[in-house]
Order: structure tokens, then C-alpha cells, then sequence
């Protein structure tokens, strides 16, 4: 496991983040930025394939957590956003699509609206699965649990992930996601921000935590706006289920008549 950065105190140049798990590949012909959701890093994407189609897939690793987690958190989803920006900026010089889930949804979301707000490229596509748009937000279950059932979600994610539950890193876990809910509780739009990005917008068949109904307002955030429903639970997700990597491959074919990213 790579060495965690010491926190930046002030003294000498900081370090650079570590925003990315891994430097893309300069062959890519497109890429597909992934943001985790509340309490774990880019790891919980270990078992998708480096490669989706024509796409390499891109974790993206926040700042309290696994190789970063000597470094402060991020506070709010609009200051991760702002410090994002620039080390993902250099990357987005091709097609390119963002992924969340649950919450991880709310800083895919914040960060694509920045980007274009400052006239930066954008996604050619949002793909928010299992979230409420934001003007709809604050709404994750996880706000209305105490610790202990926190941590118990926590050691079921991680047996999802294939792993074994640690009491110290449950420990861990649970400070970072307690910082993670208060991002997402303060997180909220007055109305709908439409982007210039196209939004596909994922349901899973199983999953009581967002009913069907509660997905519709994602329709006035863009013209172009799809909705899915995949087979599976909530976090049928992790296991890169293959109706989910076929929809991906197809939201980064190469788009008739080329591609605006330079």
C-alpha cells in the first residue's frame, strides 16, 4: 500500500494530491471519472475492469481516506469541486464521462457544474445512479443512523468488496463518513442547474432507498436526459455487473460527427 502524504503544515511546497488512483493512459480514446460515495475511497471500484469498451475507468480518490488519509477533508462537495478542477483538467482532453452513486453522485454533479460555469469542458455525459437530484437533496438513509448502525453498513459494504471488516478501520471509516454526511446533509440547490452534459440516470430493481418516483426531477437538468432501470440491489454497482459496463461502453461510443474536446 502506498505511503500516506503528510498533511500539508505550511512548511516547504505541499505534495501534490492524489486525486487520481492511477495516471491515466495517454492511448485512451476516452475516459470515465468515477466518484465514490459517503466513507470510502476510490478502492470500491477494485473489481471494474481498467477498461470499458473504448474507455479506461478512472477512480478518483479523495482527500481523509486509504492513501490520502493524513490529509484534511474536503469540507463541502463545492470546495472539492473548486480544488478538483485543476489536477483533473490536463485529463480531460477527450471524451469523457463522470459516474456516481448514492452521494457520490452530489460531487460528480458539483464538480461538471463548475466545469462549465468557468467554460471548461465538460462530460459528454452524468451518469447518477441510486440519487435524488440535487434540488431534492438532502436524502440519504445514512443521515438517520446512529453509529452502530453505520458501522454495520460499513462492515457489509466491505464483505460486498470482498474484504474482511477491521475494528480499527471501521473506526477509521466511520469518522470519515461522519464528516462525508455532513457534506451531503449541507448539500442542496434551490431549483434545477441544467448542464450542457447528457444525464443517464440509473435505477436498480432492487433497491428500496430511492423510489422510482423520486428520480423523475433529474428530467430538467438537461436536454438530453435518459433514464435505465439495471437488475440488482444498491450496491449491485461494485461487482461491475455487465448490463452496467454495457451501458457505459455505449454512453462513450464516439459520438457522430466527433468529438469538441481539444
Amino acid at each position: 500500500m502506498p505511503t500516506a502524504p503528510a498533511a500539508d503544515d505550511g512548511v516547504g511546497p505541499p505534495r501534490p494530491a492524489r486525486w487520481l488512483l492511477r495516471r491515466p493512459d495517454a492511448d485512451a480514446e476516452a475516459r470515465i471519472f468515477c466518484f465514490p460515495y459517503s466513507g470510502v475511497g476510490a478502492s470500491m471500484f477494485s473489481r471494474w475492469p481498467r477498461r470499458v469498451g473504448r474507455a479506461e475507468t478512472c477512480p478518483i480518490q479523495l482527500p481523509a481516506r486509504e492513501n490520502r488519509i493524513r490529509e484534511r477533508h474536503f469540507g463541502t462537495f463545492g470546495g472539492l469541486a473548486e480544488n478538483l478542477i485543476e489536477p483533473l483538467l490536463p485529463h480531460l482532453d477527450r471524451p469523457f464521462v463522470f459516474f456516481g452513486h448514492c452521494a457520490g453522485v452530489l460531487p460528480a454533479f458539483e464538480t461538471a457544474r463548475q466545469l462549465a460555469a468557468r467554460g471548461l469542458p465538460t462530460p459528454d455525459r452524468l451518469v447518477v445512479s441510486a440519487q435524488v437530484p440535487p434540488h431534492e437533496c438532502p436524502h440519504d438513509r445514512f443521515l438517520g443512523l446512529s453509529d452502530e448502525e453505520l458501522t454495520d453498513e460499513l462492515s457489509q459494504q466491505v464483505v460486498a468488496r470482498g474484504g474482511t471488516p477491521h475494528p480499527l478501520l471501521m473506526k477509521l471509516t466511520l469518522d470519515v463518513l461522519h464528516q462525508d454526511l455532513d457534506a451531503t446533509a449541507l448539500y442542496t440547490t434551490d431549483g434545477p442547474t441544467p448542464l450542457p452534459s447528457g444525464i443517464t440516470v440509473l435505477r436498480w430493481s432492487d433497491d428500496p432507498e430511492v423510489p422510482p418516483g423520486r428520480l423523475d426531477g433529474w428530467s430538467a437538468y438537461s436536454d438530453d436526459v435518459e433514464f435505465a432501470v439495471l437488475g440488482g440491489g444498491h450496491y449491485e454497482f461494485l461487482s461491475a455487473p455487465a448490463d452496467l459496463m454495457s451501458l457505459l461502453e455505449r454512453v462513450t461510443a464516439p459520438a457522430k460527427g466527433g468529438s469538441d474536446h481539444v
